[in-house]
């Protein structure tokens, strides 16, 4: 068992300790009214663990950590909100017909459900957006780091040094997210990318240069392509 769950547990533990004590502590009538809202106020308590199991399961990162704090936001609000009014009913339940917390109670249940449901859909879609993101932006990202170690690699030709700079700097500053119609065209330049590192550590300027211009041109058709797709 992790430390968190532990953490919940052991709160959710002290709640109820602290919620029975006070019910039944203090002299209060022990009608149909108290009951329903002490059984209301145990539940409220109890799914305290399963809002945040939801919550935060599986959450590693800190950005999925982050997804989850409306869901567990929604769960502590309604808890919180639940035992303070089962405590005023039980209170009061001499003088509070049985029907009025069931709905009451019932009604703010299915709210806090429904907004759990709601908030872990939204949580999802965006992780999955992430996630696409992540694997979208990943040829590019590949690319990206050859040419940083290229640069590093050229110290005889200030020309060719240049070259590749400014290659660099065009992939660097390009749209990173690919998509289908740009797989070729990325598939071409990191083609060209292994072939320059191989002229660069051969020595071979002249050939190095030429790859230079021509993956900048491949790359500008990329971005092209990148820029058309988003206007459609």
């Amino acid at each position: 068992m992790s430390k968190n769950a532990l953490r919940i547990l052991l709160f959710a533990g002290i709640a109820l300790v602290c919620f029975n004590v006070i019910a039944f502590v203090i002299p209060l009538e022990k009608n149909g009214t108290f009951w329903v809202a002490y059984i209301f106020g145990i539940l409220a308590i109890l799914l305290q663990l399963v809002v945040m199991k939801v919550a935060f399961n599986g959450a590693e990162s800190i950005r999925s950590k982050f997804y989850g704090f409306p869901i567990a936001r929604i769960g502590v609000i309604y808890g919180i909100c639940q035992i303070l009014l089962s405590f005023t009913v039980m209170a009061l339940s001499p003088y509070v017909p049985l029907w009025i917390p069931i709905i009451i109670f019932t009604l703010m249940l299915a709210a806090a459900s429904a907004g759990c449901i709601a908030a872990d859909a939204v949580c999802e879609t965006i992780e999955k957006q992430d996630e696409k993101l992540v694997k979208d932006v990943a040829a590019m990202r590949n690319i990206q780091s050859k040419m940083n170690l290229l640069v590093t690699q050229v110290d005889s030709s200030e020309q060719l040094k240049k070259a590749l700079s400014e290659l660099n700097d065009d992939i660097k500053y390009s749209d990173p997210v690919s998509g289908k119609a740009t797989e070729e065209l990325e598939t071409e330049l990191e083609g060209l990318i292994s072939e320059l590192q191989k002229a660069v550590v051969d020595g071979e300027t002249e050939a190095s240069l030429a790859l230079c211009k021509k993956a900048k041109g491949i790359l500008a058709e990329r971005n092209r392509v990148c820029k058309l797709n988003k206007n459609l």
